[in-house]
């Protein structure tokens, strides 16, 4: 249904560049940053997969946590751009809630759902183009104290950042964190040494999870996991609205 993506591109994108500076997208950056930047400015679909095996750090005020990406989903643009995706948030245009995914790539997009859990995205493509990539479960490496206590009702460590709002809430993100680099203080990005953590036969792709309508569906098959992970969520189907009478 739509075009295959192209490969990230080497270096930096514009704005970015390289040498020191903030980390904040919008000036010049380390080289290492800059180069990571660039790559997260990529059509998320591509990035997507070489999210998974990477580390995600937040250092926040009561500790440290890290989480290790197992299962991640691709969302891009609104209607009339040139990648609609029905799925996203930009389906139907910008607002104040989903501005960040409009941004500079590799800053967070956190957003709040069913009224008590939070999830966490990282912002992809160029600026001015929606795009973005959900983190849905991972495996905590580190601070794993500290994401026990966020997540008492966890069964087992397995458990506790399996799932989008779980791995949101054992890296203590909410929504006064979307917008800010995940490249920068207090937030920490590494990629695996090999990008995937392995080969192609090692990962899965499929329809996402709990998405209604067309997005949901086997036309947009933007959700990748690690293969047989222990801490990948279990997929769901959207619940089909109910029939009404008269």
């Amino acid at each position: 249904m739509t075009s295959r993506p192209r490969p990230a591109q080497s270096g930096t994108r514009p704005g970015t560049g390289t040498g020191t500076g903030t980390g904040t997208g919008t000036g010049t950056e380390s080289g290492a940053s800059g180069a990571l930047r660039g790559l997260l400015s990529a059509d998320a679909r591509h990035v997507a997969p070489l999210l998974l095996g990477s580390v995600l750090t937040h250092d926040g005020r009561d500790g440290s946590v890290s989480v290790r990406i197992t299962e991640v989903e691709a969302y891009l643009g609104p209607h009339d751009s040139l990648h609609p995706d029905p799925g996203s948030h930009t389906f139907r245009g910008q607002t104040a809630r989903n501005a960040p995914m409009f941004g500079p790539a590799g800053h967070l997009y956190v957003y709040f759902t069913y009224g008590m859990h939070h999830c966490a995205n990282i912002v992809c493509g160029p600026v001015g183009v929606a795009s973005a990539v959900l983190l849905r479960a991972g495996e905590v490496v580190a601070g794993l104290e500290l994401a026990r206590a966020r997540r008492p009702a966890s069964k087992s460590d397995n458990d506790l950042a399996s799932g989008p709002a779980r791995l949101a809430t054992a890296l203590g993100l909410t929504t006064a964190d979307s917008g800010r680099d995940a490249l920068a203080a207090p937030f920490r990005l590494e990629l695996p040494a090999n990008p995937a953590e392995a080969s192609a036969a090692d990962i899965s792709s499929g329809p996402r999870v709990g998405v209604s309508g067309a997005g949901g569906s086997h036309d947009y098959p933007w959700r990748f996991w690690l293969s047989g992970d222990p801490t990948v969520s279990r997929y769901k189907a959207a619940k089909a609205p109910k029939a009404r009478g008269g």
